[in-house]
């Protein structure tokens, strides 16, 4: 908005470098208004033009199973969405992911990933950090897998194109209990890599000499079978021109012929059977035990289970009070088919086995369930119930545990999850079956143990004492679960143990359960913690003499640092523990205080004195110079005469902290380091060793037990590539990480 004024209007000197001067008030106020709306407008264009949405595929939230990723617990918990300014360098964007993940350890490779049929697939990786990320076409809501770049799940990850896994639909006969070749195919998914030679087909059938035929339609519209020649085995699947979702027939050279192919064509193929076959599990003597039924595709499974009473030449009583299950290819029962579909309906295919079995299939209104005790799910060891989709979780849990035979009311369900693990819990127990999604054929698991109400936490809360014996403590592992039960123990190699010692551990005491809300503050978790019974013994002289630390694999992992913080915004998750560290004076941390374990180098010896923790404010930034700072603070010493270095312990190696930036002249523009980042990853916890250069002026961190574990790993690493030298190549071992320093001269 522009005012304007007479040029021979004389201004007094208080208006000067005061536009505003003169000018009404309800003219401002329109101005005002009208620049509030113009910045708000400015700000969503902005957002609408210069920011993207990343989704995040944690890699230790992966596994690699049957050719591809796949998600351990739920695609929810494994994926993170980030919204971030596109305008940014790919080396922001790595370091706001560190940020994120608090809890990454190690180096951090962002990778372009894609959904294929067989799973998640990563190809290539993103590199350059001083790149724009809108120079790197990486598009809206681009996958990126967030891993180390080599291995996830201790299993190195083929990456790139040329291996994308396929996912192929092979035929072949089936094999009887007998080890007997049956008059049936069987269809079943197998998933290759697109540069895998097609003679791997074979292999994964354990079929040492066969022919494969791929599917192919000619110019008239007909499915034909094409034989691959023998030397066209050495080529490629993505030479051979197959796709995902493309059909492999698998015959032994054993074979008849005339029961798979004649002339290229279906014989007695898929789309010519026309019967299904039937066995009696009635557990009723018959002469037949098993019979093929015809049918058509529009076939009622009613009229096909009188027909098979009668071929099995049962009692017609079975006719009120029987069902047919699909029997799949590992011999399991699944859910019963309602009489009234037809085999087109069902998804039966022709050619595919069924049980006769007592009992009436669920109707319409209601759902076939299997459920089984714990969470250590065998298949073919559940049992199966009917209830009604409308039944209340509450009121299916006490069905199951009436079925089961199960005392007490302390019990939940969970379902079942794709890879036979258990899954999150089902929380609404007045929520309907249907309103959950749960379906006809799902699996539930009974779980000991209560489920706190809505917007609480269960959390296990242990007793972590890093340093020093355990004395009279005791192992009691609980024949159930084989975890530590109340009042045990767990040992562990210590992460952050003693350098000096090779045998160092960190011991967790279990207290007990604490029920908590979500919005109650870590100060307060620590306050229930102390009323525990089991941590009566221990003198705590308040809630600022703790240290809490979440539990990662037996061991301390997660710091949580800030008391006033509520429980729900650290994100701890239903499956999270909690550890106690008991401390020799307050201790109230700030959000950016980082808690490190210093030990003291022993002049002449290749030991360290024990622990100190020391705690560092990285308010004015993650450097080696700031760190440097606090540590020759807390030693007393001049910052220039001590060495720092950090310690990994899975490798048995020191990494030193140098601050190379400072070796720059003036001139040159400084590159701030950040330690958080390649290659130290520093976070709580970690171990620094300091070396006092006024009486020791070497450079080695390292230590007798350090020698000794890269020995062993030596050791376990050439008989782990002996033994797997027949079925792959170990990959190159990478160099060990050094720091680097950059002297620049003058050249004016």
């Amino acid at each position: 908005m522009l005012f304007y004024r007479k040029y021979q209007l004389q201004r007094p000197p208080e208006a000067r470098a005061n536009p505003r001067y003169g000018v009404p008030c309800h003219l401002l106020n329109e101005m005002d208004a009208a620049n509030i709306e113009l910045q708000t407008k400015r700000a969503e264009w902005d957002s609408t033009n210069n920011n993207f949405e990343l989704h995040l595929h944690l890699g230790p939230h992966y596994h690699f199973f049957n050719g591809a990723l796949h998600p351990i617990v739920s695609q929810a918990e494994s994926v993170w969405d980030l919204t971030f300014d596109k305008r940014k360098t790919l080396g922001d964007l790595r370091q706001s992911i560190f940020q994120l993940l608090d809890f990454w350890e190690g180096d951090m490779i962002l990778s372009v990933a894609k959904f294929v049929p067989a799973g998640l697939h990563v190809y290539q990786m993103l590199d350059g950090d001083d790149l724009m990320l809108c120079e790197m076409e990486i598009a809206d809501g681009e996958d990126l897998f967030v891993w180390n770049g080599v291995e996830v799940g201790g299993i190195q990850i083929p990456t790139g194109s040329d291996c994308e896994p396929l996912l192929l639909n092979v035929l072949h006969l089936a094999t009887s209990s007998e080890g007997e070749k049956c008059q049936q195919l069987v269809e079943s998914p197998h998933v290759f890599p697109s540069n895998a030679e097609v003679g791997a087909v074979l292999t994964a059938l354990a079929v040492p000499v066969g022919v494969l035929f791929v599917s192919a339609t000619d110019p008239a519209g007909e499915e034909n079978w094409v034989a691959v020649p023998k030397e066209d085995l050495k080529k490629t699947f993505r030479e051979q021109g197959l796709r995902n979702k493309s059909s492999v027939l698998v015959q032994d050279s054993r074979d008849d012929n005339s029961l798979l192919l004649k002339q290229g064509k279906w014989f007695a193929g898929m789309n010519e059977i026309n019967w299904l076959q039937v066995q009696n599990l009635c557990e009723l003597e018959s002469e037949e035990k098993q019979v093929k039924i015809s049918a058509t595709v529009n076939t009622v499974v009613f009229d096909l289970r009188i027909k098979a009473i009668k071929e099995l030449k049962l009692m017609k009583e079975l006719a009120e009070n029987s069902c047919l299950r699909p029997i799949d290819r590992n011999g399991k029962l699944l859910c019963p088919v309602p009489d009234s579909y037809t085999l087109k309906e069902a998804e039966l295919k022709m050619g595919s086995s069924l049980g006769l079995c007592p009992g009436k299939a669920p109707t319409s209104s209601q759902l076939f369930l299997f459920f089984t005790v714990g969470s250590d799910v065998q298949p073919g060891t559940e049992m199966e119930i009917i209830v009604e989709e409308t039944i209340s979780v509450r009121d299916c849990l006490k069905l199951m545990l009436e079925k089961s035979g199960l005392p007490g009311d302390t019990w939940h369900l969970r379902k079942m999850d794709w890879c036979y693990e258990a899954g999150e819990p089902l929380c609404e127990e007045d929520a309907t079956l249907r309103e959950l999604m749960i379906c006809s054929g799902d699996t539930l698991l009974l779980i000991e143990g209560e489920l706190p109400p809505p917007g609480f936490l269960k959390v296990p809360v242990w007793w972590y004492q890093p340093w020093g014996p355990m004395g009279h403590w005791k192992s009691h592992p609980d024949q159930r679960t084989g975890t530590p039960s109340p009042g045990g123990v767990w040992r562990a190699a210590s992460t952050q143990g003693a350098p000096g010692d090779l045998h160092g551990e960190v011991s967790l005491r279990y207290l007990g359960d604490l029920e908590i809300s979500e919005d109650a503050t870590l100060a307060e978790l620590k306050s229930q913690a102390m009323t525990l019974s089991s941590s009566s013994e221990f003198v705590i002289p308040s809630p600022a003499f703790l240290r809490a630390w979440t539990v990662e694999s037996q061991r301390p992992g997660r710091l949580l640092r800030t008391n006033r913080q509520q429980l729900k915004e650290y994100r701890l998750g239903r499956k999270t523990e909690v550890c106690l560290e008991l401390l020799q004076k307050e201790e109230n941390l700030g959000p950016q205080d980082v808690v490190l374990r210093t030990r003291m180098r022993l002049p002449g010896e290749r030991a360290y004195a024990p622990c100190v923790d020391l705690v560092w404010d990285t308010a004015r930034g993650w450097t080696a110079g700031s760190l440097r700072q606090r540590v020759a603070h807390f030693c007393s010493l001049p910052a220039e005469k001590i060495e720092i270095a950090k310690y990994f312990p899975e490798k048995f190696e020191w990494l030193p902290i140098s601050s190379w930036n400072q070796q720059l002249t003036k001139r040159k523009k400084k590159k701030q380091d950040n330690l958080q980042g390649a290659p130290y990853y520093l976070k709580d916890g970690d171990t620094i060793g300091i070396k006092n250069l006024l009486v020791e002026d070497d450079e080695d961190f390292s230590t007798v037990a350090d020698d000794l574990g890269k020995k062993s790993q030596e050791a376990l690493r050439v008989q782990s590539s002996d033994l797997s030298s027949h079925a792959r190549t170990p990959g190159r071992p990478r160099a060990p990480e050094a720091s680097l320093s950059i002297h620049v001269g003058s050249f004016r």
